[in-house]
């Protein structure tokens, strides 16, 4: 088994098919096809289950070799990276109601303080991201700290404050704060997210009677419009810099009273990460880097 096997598996694992790995990697399907082929030989289990209509999905046993595999191909790009050795490469998670907030100008930051660093970005929602850290697919995740498993490793960055938002005419939009039980009186737009849309409904759980969703979107930017447009209230934790939706409507962000719960915008990573030196390098300058936005 060579290195060329394990980064066809690795493509086949990434983009689910024989087919799209192939394009992936500039190569023939067959040729993909035979280095899986060769792989579950040397391992003697099966890696994918072949599924008509659905591609190549790994096994249990793939699952948990692919991660050993995703190791193993950091390991020798550290070691053939030349010089003293140092990795300087970096796959981050971004949770995707953080990453425009936040996510590019903290790598090109990073990116203009360590040129020699390579860092590619990957947007999911949180469960997606918390997957991505268990298969070795990313290194770190930028990412709140809702519902993360104990078995991954913490560094808060900064606390997130949640925030109502309101069409500019609403008569709760120019008061210095509303409640959670004025809100609830309110359809409310939510963020359908895993673990979002579940904190989002626990800002209004003391509230009396039931809570009126109207609408649910996985995009904070339909969210704003929304809202702006008159389909109601929103609840928001990205601290985003007032100005109006993307159509010109203009929208309020009010804060909510009653020391609501907060969260962290945190960082996510399995312990043993941050032996490599660009991974304690980037901890540090998000920490620095958080530090200024606080």
């Amino acid at each position: 088994m060579n290195f060329r096997q394990v980064e066809v598996l690795l493509a086949v694992a990434d983009t689910g098919s024989t087919a799209a790995a192939s394009r992936a990697l500039n190569t023939s399907q067959p040729s993909v096809s035979l280095a899986i082929t060769r792989c579950e030989e040397v391992f003697g289990q099966k890696l994918f289950l072949r599924i008509p209509g659905r591609g190549m999905e790994l096994t249990p046993f793939g699952r948990h070799k692919v991660a050993q595999l995703r190791e193993l191909e950091k390991q020798a790009r550290w070691v053939l990276s030349g010089g003293d050795g140092t990795p300087e490469f970096l796959n981050l998670g971004v949770f995707s109601t953080l990453g425009p907030r936040y996510a590019p100008r903290l790598v090109r930051r990073f990116l203009d303080d360590r040129p020699d660093a390579e860092v590619r970005i990957l947007e999911g929602d949180l469960q997606t991201l918390f997957d991505w850290l268990s298969e070795g697919r990313i290194d770190m995740a930028l990412l709140y700290d809702f519902g993360i498993p104990s078995d991954f490793v913490i560094t808060p960055l900064m606390a997130a404050v949640p925030y109502a938002l309101l069409p500019q005419e609403h008569h709760l939009a120019h008061q210095p704060s509303v409640n959670a039980e004025d809100l609830a009186q309110e359809p409310v737009i939510l963020m359908n997210l895993p673990h979002s849309r579940s904190y989002f409904l626990s800002l209004l759980q003391n509230a009396k009677g039931s809570v009126q969703v109207a609408h649910e979107t996985r995009s904070i930017e339909m969210l704003r419009s929304m809202v702006a447009n008159g389909f109601g209230v929103g609840l928001l934790a990205t601290d985003l810099p007032d100005a109006p939706c993307y159509d010109g409507s203009p929208l309020i962000r009010v804060p909510l009273s009653g020391n609501p719960p907060l969260h962290q915008i945190a960082l996510a990573h399995r312990g043993a990460a941050l032996k490599r030196p660009i991974l304690q390098a980037f901890s540090a300058f998000a920490e620095a880097f958080f530090n200024q936005h606080h």
